[in-house]
C-alpha cells in the first residue's frame, strides 16, 4: 500500500466511524459485553486499519465486530453482508489460479489473497467461516473462498463454503475456478 493509497480524509474517516457505530449498535449479538468507547479509542488510534475496514465497507463487506481477544487486545472484524460481498466476487483462488486463466483468454475480476492483501485483511477460515454462521445467516445465495489448506492447493483444488437448508456446507473446486455468485469474506484484527 502506497503512503497516500492507505489514508482517510478526516471527512472520510468520521463517516466510517459513524457506519461503524451504527452497525455495532444494531448487531450486538455479535459481539455481546463489548463496549463501543473502546473500540472507538482503537480504531482512530490505527489510520491503517480504518483504511482496511473502509475498502471492506466499499467493496460491500459490511464489516462489524465480532469477537474480542484478551491475550493480544485485539478487536477482531469480519465481513458481515448476508451474502458475499459484491465487490469481491467473479474472482478465482490466487494469482497462479488467475494467470492460468487469463492465459485461456479468460479474465476473472482478481483473486482472493491478492485482493485480500491489498485490502489489509486475511481471507476467513473454514473454522471463522463456521463461526461467522452461528451469529446470523450469511451466503444463502451466494459463496465465499475461504482460506484453503496447501496441501489442498498444491493438488490444484481450493475450498469455498456456503449456508444452505439451514447448514454450512464446505466445497472444492479447481482453484481457477471463478463464478458471478462467489467472492469472499475477509477478517481483520485491530
Amino acid at each position: 500500500m502506497s503512503k497516500s493509497k492507505d489514508k482517510l480524509s478526516s471527512k472520510q474517516r468520521e463517516e466510517l466511524l459513524k457506519t461503524l457505530q451504527t452497525r455495532f449498535v444494531e448487531n450486538m449479538n455479535r459481539h455481546k459485553g463489548l463496549d463501543w468507547a473502546k473500540l472507538e479509542a482503537k480504531l482512530k488510534a490505527s489510520t491503517k486499519s480504518l483504511w482496511s475496514l473502509s475498502e471492506m465497507e466499499k467493496t460491500g463487506g459490511e464489516p462489524d465486530v465480532v469477537g474480542y481477544d484478551k491475550k493480544t487486545g485485539e478487536f477482531i472484524f469480519y465481513d458481515c453482508s448476508a451474502e458475499s460481498p459484491k465487490g469481491r466476487r467473479n474472482v478465482c483462488y490466487d494469482g497462479v489460479a488467475q494467470e492460468e486463466r487469463e492465459k485461456k483468454g479468460v479474465h476473472p475480476n482478481g483473486n482472493v489473497i491478492d485482493m485480500a492483501a491489498a485490502m489489509g485483511i486475511e481471507p476467513l477460515t473454514e473454522e471463522q467461516y463456521r463461526g461467522l454462521q452461528k451469529l446470523g445467516e450469511f451466503d444463502t445465495k451466494t459463496q465465499s473462498w475461504v482460506a484453503t489448506p496447501s496441501d489442498i492447493r498444491k493438488l490444484g483444488g481450493a475450498i469455498f463454503c456456503d449456508r444452505r437448508y439451514n447448514t454450512v456446507f464446505v466445497y472444492h473446486n479447481s482453484a481457477p475456478s471463478f463464478y458471478s455468485g462467489r467472492g469472499f469474506r475477509g477478517s481483520l484484527r485491530i
